[in-house]
């Protein structure tokens, strides 16, 4: 996988969601199985990647990821998911 500005979301076993922010996915898909990732992962162990969306800069990553994890309800990021 390229570098580059990277918002994600990791479907756990839980079966709960996971957003992230990243400009390495793959390393940092690592990092959350080995649980050296977020506090988060940690607790709820990620199953796999099932969103993804790179971006120009960090900034307009950064901004959709906040708007992914703060403004999106669970049905919301679903959908978008699947979109």
């Amino acid at each position: 996988m390229s570098k580059g500005h990277f918002v994600y979301i990791l479907l756990t076993e839980k079966n709960t969601l996971y957003c992230g922010y990243t400009d390495d996915l793959e390393k940092r898909y690592k990092e959350h199985i080995t649980g050296k990732g977020a506090k988060y992962t940690r607790a709820f162990k990620p199953v796999k990647i099932v969103y993804s969306k790179e971006f120009p800069t960090k900034s307009e990553a950064l901004k959709e990821e906040y708007r992914i994890k703060h403004k999106l309800s669970r049905k919301q990021k679903l959908e978008l998911i699947c979109s």
